[in-house]
């Protein structure tokens, strides 16, 4: 009939993801934690870009982590590693909604996954606003003499580029995953928090290495 040859083709969106290969789904589901048909759902609204994919599914999780960060978050787990040498050691606190949720496989997967971090990468504090002012003085001091005889604007966009290289290696959600370098620990978070519909925190931790000169102590 007519009508058959002029109906047009439906795109891989609108004919609801039959373009998408399971193979492709579970390789973003691998990449991201998210669940399947979440990763379904942003293959098919980035027409099957990967990339694309991912970016989707980590602003959805960055949004779900936002509405879910008033929510009380009282249990959870207390995670530790010892690295091999027996020469540095990790305690981390990570706090979720239900007692269900801190005996979840994949909950304490990530918890080894943040002790296994702040074991390597050596983080200062958890987030930003713990840092003492007085640390970010020094570094706004520092790099405002770097850049001597620029205009203001240029000095103050400079200063603030600095200050974020500053967060990204003492501040522990800020950190590059030093299993996946495509990925903050924020980024790992809001992950964890959409696939478990939870909020959860890193609220705390203790890095521990032999020999290493405790506050207060003289080097």
């Amino acid at each position: 009939m007519s009508t058959a040859t002029t109906m047009s083709t439906p795109s891989p969106a609108s004919s609801g993801g039959e373009n998408i290969s399971p193979e492709l789904v579970k390789k973003l589901r691998d990449a991201t934690n998210a669940g399947m048909m979440d990763c379904k759902k942003a293959l098919v609204e980035a027409k099957g870009d990967f990339e694309a994919a991912i970016a989707i599914l980590r602003k959805k999780g960055a949004a779900s982590a936002s509405k879910k960060a008033g929510r009380e978050a009282k249990e959870g787990v207390i995670g530790s590693y010892i690295h091999a040498g027996d020469k540095v050691g990790v305690l981390v606190e990570i706090n979720c909604e239900t007692d269900f949720v801190a005996r979840n496989e994949s909950f304490r997967s990530f918890v080894k996954d943040v002790t296994l971090q702040v074991a390597a990468a050596t983080p200062l504090y958890v987030k930003r606003d713990e840092v003492p002012e007085s640390l970010l003085a020094t570094e706004r001091d520092v790099a405002a003499g770097q850049v001597q005889g620029k205009p203001a604007n240029v000095i103050e966009k400079i200063i603030a580029g600095k200050l974020d290289k500053y967060y990204s290696t003492v501040c522990l959600l800020e950190q590059t995953f030093v299993k996946d370098n495509t990925k903050t620990i924020s980024d790992l978070l809001n992950s964890k928090i959409a696939e478990l519909g939870e909020n959860i925190v890193i609220r705390r931790f203790s890095r521990f290495q032999v020999g290493e000169t405790l506050p207060g102590q003289a080097a």
